[in-house]
């Protein structure tokens, strides 16, 4: 039998990591998500929208999977 694999992806922006993001704080998500049975498949630089007005913001588009 083939596995079959879900995936989540978080936008993360500063503000979303309650203030400056900083690798504690990541960490602390990462093994949040880990402890459901998610696992890191991508960490992706990019320009992430803002929910108020145009544009975007630097982020993080964080990729996990899990065996379904």
């Amino acid at each position: 039998m083939t596995e079959r694999y879900e995936y989540k992806v978080l936008e993360l922006r500063e503000k979303m990591l309650g203030g400056k993001m900083s690798g504690e704080k990541l960490e602390k998500l990462l093994n949040q998500h880990a402890g459901e049975g998610w696992r890191l498949k991508a960490i992706t630089s990019a320009d992430v929208k803002g929910r108020l007005g145009p544009g975007g913001v630097e982020g993080l588009l964080v990729t996990f999977e899990r065996v379904i």
